[in-house]
């Protein structure tokens, strides 16, 4: 078994489809896989069980559904596919995204208490296996709201694509017990600006002046922003052996996973964390310094940055 399918219902998780608590399940399945473990989080407009928008029958699901371009397989593309013991133990994990933007942010801050019960399971049944997560959109808030509740020392790295929350959250929940070992990958890309700059204008922000996190993340330990549409850091992961493709249009909330690539440099990024370190990443993608001209005037205090 390498692909467990869960819901959170009323701020508790459920086995999909069975209503049934999952605790037994995960603590038997992680104790009896080996490899990685990884959470796989939707965004906006799923809800598990709808005939038509059931992530784990679209994104979440095993095979990809036609004619929806968008039903990539997030399970398959990151290796979880029954075929071997050792391929580590997979967690679909929906939630009730449909409704309002306000309902569904709402619930999101719910579905990560859920996911923070089930990590801690995890956690206790396995505690040399850190939770690895994956979420895109407003799974994003999932995510760092469940690493703000869990136990010391439960995640590892978290890649959050097209994330819809904000900054100060994502500091917050690095700061947390949970989230004091983890790794953040943040990744962007100016496709998703107007989304961003909707969430900002329509969700009151924790604090005053905060932005998104496509808009901005602070650089510090335990953290990389990889901006998909910039050029450098398309050619730095390249030379790492990823080679991901530029954006083809103005304007996608989905580029993050659906881009030609971008899965082989997730599924190392989850698979094999010691062979691709953060920090070595950050040091590649950092945009290089432009030598100022020795002549050149240096920057009034009026125009200098604050």
């Amino acid at each position: 078994m390498t692909l467990i399918r869960l819901d959170a219902v009323a701020g508790r998780p459920q086995l999909h489809g069975l209503g049934e608590a999952p605790e037994a399940l995960l603590a038997e399945a992680v104790r009896s896989t080996r490899g990685p473990v990884v959470v796989m989080i939707h965004g906006y407009k799923f809800i598990p069980g709808h005939p038509r928008r059931c992530p784990h029958r679209h994104i979440l699901g095993l095979e990809r559904r036609r004619p929806c371009r968008k039903a990539l397989s997030w399970p398959r593309a990151l290796g979880f596919t029954g075929a071997a013991r050792d391929e580590g133990l997979g967690l679909a994990f929906g939630w009730h995204a449909r409704g309002t933007l306000w309902d569904a942010w709402r619930r999101a801050e719910a579905a990560g208490a859920a996911l923070a019960q089930v990590a801690e399971v995890l956690r206790a049944a396995a505690p040399e296996r850190p939770v690895h997560v994956v979420a895109h959109s407003l799974g994003a808030r999932v995510a760092l709201a469940a690493m703000a509740r869990a136990p010391a020392g439960t995640f590892g790295r978290a890649l959050l694509l097209a994330g819809a929350e904000f900054a100060s959250s994502a500091e917050a929940a690095l700061a947390a017990p949970g989230g004091r070992a983890a790794e953040l990958v943040n990744v962007t890309s100016r496709e998703n600006l107007l989304f961003d700059l909707l969430l900002e204008t329509l969700v009151a922000p924790p604090r005053r002046g905060d932005v998104t996190l496509g808009r901005g993340l602070a650089q510090g330990p335990r953290r990389l922003t990889l901006r998909l549409e910039d050029a450098h850091t398309l050619a730095a992961l390249g030379r790492h052996g990823f080679s991901v493709a530029p954006p083809e249009r103005r304007v996608c909330h989905w580029s993050a996973y659906l881009r030609p690539g971008v899965f082989d440099l997730y599924r190392a990024l989850l698979r094999a964390p010691a062979s691709t370190p953060l920090a070595s990443l950050a040091a590649a993608v950092a945009p290089p310094i432009t030598a100022m001209h020795p002549h050149a005037p240096l920057p009034s205090a009026a125009g200098a940055p604050s």
